[in-house]
């Protein structure tokens, strides 16, 4: 299905309602044109009006813009005046925007050779510095000899700063007033604190800043925090005192050793009321609202710095450079440089910084209305465009560097409103003027013609159109309200026996005028259509992916179905690898449907128990732990292993059964780990420190392994022969036992042994005297 006109659905009923609804709509003023019935046929895309017979009386105003000051770059600095010396280029431009129509420009900017720079030194001269104070006392001489290295016009002040001088920040006893280091042992003598002392306005006689460096004497106060931040405040706003050049790049060197005092502080000592970010300098050069106002905010600080073109240096010791990197990110166009506790290194650092500020541009706004969106593109030395970037760095004195500079506005103020914002380089004093207006009216409307007779006498006509008096309707303004119209009820039905105006609305003046909706809008000739009845998806209307046009879903293009639930991008399908969902599953109306049992994830990447998953997790624990294998490409391993987290141990635990232990061969050794799914889609990891390995067998080993293996089998045969031996002995001497006892003699008789007297028994019969006898004879 075709996506949503936007233009002819928008029910714009003037030519500057349709301008509001997308910055191609466009308005047919022609007195005949469409339907009668429909006044939003008027408001549509330039070429569908076209196409409808609208050609040249089309309403459709564009963003312009127009250049009204344009002055070349110059190429050097010092030797012409200020007036001469252009660094931004245009530096003027006016805009006349309609709203959702972008439009854009371009600005060039080039650091100058031989620029005029004027440096103010701010010292801190709490007794912490004393040793610092001892070798900047001829730091004038040595820095003007550097920087005419870089500039021909060089100036230099110099203030010094230690902290409020009431309690808690300082000593107040009266025995403190005229020498706070009474008592201490280490420097017994020292002059009374203050608040922050301008010295010497910027001149270009270095040997004033040498005596006057040279007069100075460090100062003791209570707290480790200092009044720095007062110091830098007033050094940027009080111009004429310090001597602020408007022709010269301006430098604010901050020189401490401790952190600074910020708004708020100032409660401890009682003060309660904000710094007002103006100059407070007495006659005697210093600062007189030290013990009346807070000390002030990071914002103001920034805000003073950026209005007066200022380049602030923090030159801190290394123990808080830290927290003075952290405030260059709040500060605008701040740098913070290193610096030895004794200073030694304070003119390489001042170079090194200047010659820092000097190779970045940074384009900073200032008073952009609400109502208008920026955006920018950096253009820099290596010819590549950089989209939503508005600074380049690297640069060379000369080089120039473009910004392309989108300006869309985003809804139309008050009729006649202007707008005036201005852009620039940070710490640079030339600037663009951008001057807005709105192109949010119609040529048409200012033709419009009252009590116009094409309006039947009772309307005003204006872009093709009849604005009815009160009291009258109709598309000619024909009809009073509440006149009869029974005779003409056929034409409020959208067929024979349909009801009137669909049920939806009353029929007037031949026209139907659709009844209001809390859901929605009604509307069409016979209020048959509505923006609120169609299909929903999880009770969204057309699933938030199209409009409801007439009962039926207009999807918004990549989305389908009755619902436009269905996305056909398949973007969200395509996983890591570059697989339509890791090759495990089908991509549905933009999501992955897995069809490999045991995957799950976003795009199927998850799946413990499929084949070939260790090698994936091997990836990844190799380019993130060891910078190698096929995902070595750091791009390429952060994009593939973003849902990895990876644990290295000293030794594997496989109590978890959720956990798969993966192994392969690193060197003839074998790196192991486990991988487990986490609840919130990312992987565990766990990876040993170091491969498991294990070293190869000696000869002499493999020699000793066979002998011993070969008297251990012999041993084991003699033993077993031994055993079978016994057992079978042991057998005989059992039977042997058990004839015996069954033997019928004494163990005392000898069964060989006979006597040496025998006996014969003889059996006989003989008769005497007639009788017989039976016997034996011995």
């Amino acid at each position: 299905a075709e996506g949503l006109n936007l233009c002819t659905s928008g029910s714009a009923t003037s030519c500057e309602e349709c301008l509001l609804i997308h910055p191609k709509c466009a308005w047919c003023s022609k007195e005949e044109f469409g339907s009668t019935k429909s006044i939003t046929s008027r408001c549509d895309f330039l070429q569908n009006l076209i196409a409808n017979g609208c050609a040249g009386a089309i309403e459709n105003p564009s963003s312009s813009i127009s250049v009204v000051k344009n002055v070349p770059l110059s190429s050097k600095g010092s030797g012409q005046t200020h007036l001469d010396v252009t660094q931004i280029m245009p530096q003027k431009v006016a805009l006349n925007l309609r709203p959702g129509d972008q439009t854009s420009f371009r600005v060039q900017v080039r650091q100058v050779e031989d620029y005029p720079v004027d440096l103010y030194y701010l010292m801190d001269l709490s007794l912490s510095m004393n040793d610092d104070l001892d070798n900047i006392r001829n730091l004038g001489t040595k820095l003007a000899e550097e920087m005419r290295k870089l500039t021909s016009n060089f100036r230099l002040g110099f203030g010094s700063f230690v902290d409020k001088n009431i309690s808690p920040f300082s000593y107040t006893a009266p025995r403190y007033q005229n020498n706070p280091c009474i008592g201490y042992k280490l420097f017994p003598s020292c002059v009374p604190s203050f608040g922050f002392r301008h010295l010497l306005s910027l001149t270009d006689k270095v040997d004033r800043f040498n005596e006057e460096v040279q007069k100075q004497k460090v100062s003791r106060n209570r707290d480790a925090p200092e009044g720095g931040f007062d110091a830098i405040l007033q050094a940027a706003v009080c111009k004429e005192k310090i001597g602020w050049r408007k022709e010269a790049s301006h430098l604010l060197v901050f020189t401490t050793d401790d952190v600074p005092h910020i708004a708020l502080d100032g409660k401890l000592g009682g003060l309660v009321q904000p710094h007002d970010g103006q100059c407070h300098l007495n006659e005697a050069n210093e600062y007189s609202a030290s013990s009346q106002l807070d000390y002030p905010s990071l914002a103001l600080l920034g805000e003073k710095l950026s209005e007066n073109n200022i380049h602030l240096i923090f030159a801190v010791t290394k123990s808080h450079y830290i927290l003075y990197k952290n405030f260059t990110a709040l500060i605008p166009g701040t740098t913070v440089e290193i610096l030895h506790k004794d200073s030694k290194n304070i003119i390489e650092l001042i170079v090194k910084a200047y010659n820092n500020i000097r190779s970045k541009v940074e384009l900073t706004v200032w008073d952009s209305p609400e109502d208008v969106g920026l955006t920018f593109t950096a253009t820099c030395q290596d010819g590549l465009s950089y989209p939503g970037l508005r600074k380049c760095g690297d640069l060379k004195i000369g080089d120039t560097v473009s910004f392309e500079v989108a300006v869309e506005a985003r809804s139309c103020p008050a009729e006649d409103t202007s707008h005036t914002f201005t852009i620039k380089p940070a710490g640079f004093r030339d600037t663009l003027e951008v001057m807005v207006t709105y192109s949010c009216r119609c040529g048409c409307t200012g033709r419009a013609a009252p009590a116009s007779g094409k309006c039947s006498g009772n309307g005003t006509y204006a872009c093709g159109l009849c604005e009815c008096d009160p009291g009258y309707l109709g598309a000619r303004c024909e009809c009073e309200e509440g006149a009869s119209a029974d005779m003409h009820n056929a034409m409020c039905r959208e067929a024979e026996g349909k009801p009137l105006c669909s049920g939806r609305g009353e029929c007037s003046c031949n026209q139907c005028l659709c009844y209001e909706s809390e859901f929605g809008n009604i509307y069409g000739p016979f209020c048959e259509c509505d923006d609120f009845s169609c299909a929903r998806y999880k009770g969204i209307l057309c699933s938030g992916h199209g409009e409801c046009h007439c009962g039926e879903c207009k999807c918004h293009a990549g989305f389908i179905g009755d619902n436009c639930n269905c996305s056909t991008e398949t973007e969200g399908c395509v996983s890591s690898d570059g697989q339509m969902c890791s090759g495990r599953g089908t991509c549905v109306c933009g999501k992955c449907q897995c069809t490999e049992p045991g995957a799950f994830g976003d795009t199927c990447e998850k799946c413990p128990t499929c084949p070939g998953v260790c090698s994936t997790k091997r990836d990844c624990i190799e380019c993130k732990l060891f910078n190698s294998g096929r995902l070595a490409d750091n791009q390429t391993c952060q994009k593939h292993c973003k849902d990895e987290i990876i644990t290295t141990v000293d030794a594997l635990e496989t109590d978890d059964s959720n956990a798969i232990l993966c192994a392969y061969p690193v060197n003839n050794c074998v790196m192991k780990f486990t991988y487990l799914e986490l609840p919130s889609g990312k992987s565990n990891l766990t990876v040993l420190k170091e491969p498991e390995c294990s070293s190869a067998p000696s000869a002499v080993t493999i020699v000793l392994a066979v002998i011993g293996s070969v008297v251990l089998i012999g041993i084991i045969l003699l033993a077993l022969w031994k055993l079978l031996v016994t057992i079978h002995d042991r057998r005989e001497f059992d039977r042997f036992q058990s004839e015996r006892s069954r033997a019928r003699y004494e163990m005392a008789s000898n069964p060989l042994y006979r006597k040496p007297i025998s006996t014969h028994n003889v059996e006989f019969t003989f008769n005497k005297l007639n009788k017989s006898y039976n016997g034996t004879v011995d």
